[in-house]
């Protein structure tokens, strides 16, 4: 079985926020930050697998503080656990002060990417090998997370079950 450390994954970007990129408060979309932080994982995803990579869901995602025009948005993502063909990925989005030389955490979101061969058809990712203790527990809850959505995911096919005869009058 082949293994990849989580450090080979880690990715980052950085984006300078421009008038195009908010609303008229001057505030980040929410939709152009769930675009960055979908990109920047999908990097890490890919890394991993040394594949092509699909987003299968984006299942948490908090929106800790603003960012705003003129702010430098630095985004940092790592795979913390790979299953047979799925990856949960880590994405968190900070605000560089240049000046102070700080950074804002401004949000954080969690994955799921599914490694594709060319014809789109699903194909086996490496595990993870968490180096650190903050990757162990990244790693650890990770499984916690996959748990979760798992009940998540059949209770919303139980609802849409119990829900078709409606749609179809």
């Amino acid at each position: 079985m082949l293994v990849r450390p989580v450090s080979e994954s880690q990715s980052e970007r950085s984006e300078i926020i421009f008038p195009g990129d908010a609303n008229a408060l001057g505030n980040l979309f929410g939709g152009r930050l769930m675009q960055f932080i979908d990109l920047v994982g999908a990097m890490a995803a890919s890394r991993h697998a040394r594949a092509i990579t699909v987003t299968a869901s984006m299942d948490h995602l908090d929106f800790v503080a603003p960012v705003k025009v003129g702010d430098l948005l630095i985004l940092k993502s790592s795979v913390n656990r790979a299953y047979k063909t799925s990856m949960e990925v880590g994405v968190k989005a900070m605000v560089e002060d240049v000046r102070a030389q700080r950074l804002r955490h401004v949000s954080s979101a969690y994955l799921t990417f599914v490694a594709v061969d060319s014809t789109g058809q699903r194909i086996e990712v490496p595990q993870v090998l968490p180096e650190t203790e903050n990757q162990k527990r990244r790693f650890e809850d990770a499984a916690r997370r996959r748990e979760m959505r798992s009940e998540e995911t059949l209770r919303k096919r139980a609802m849409r079950a119990a829900m078709a005869p409606e749609w179809h009058s």
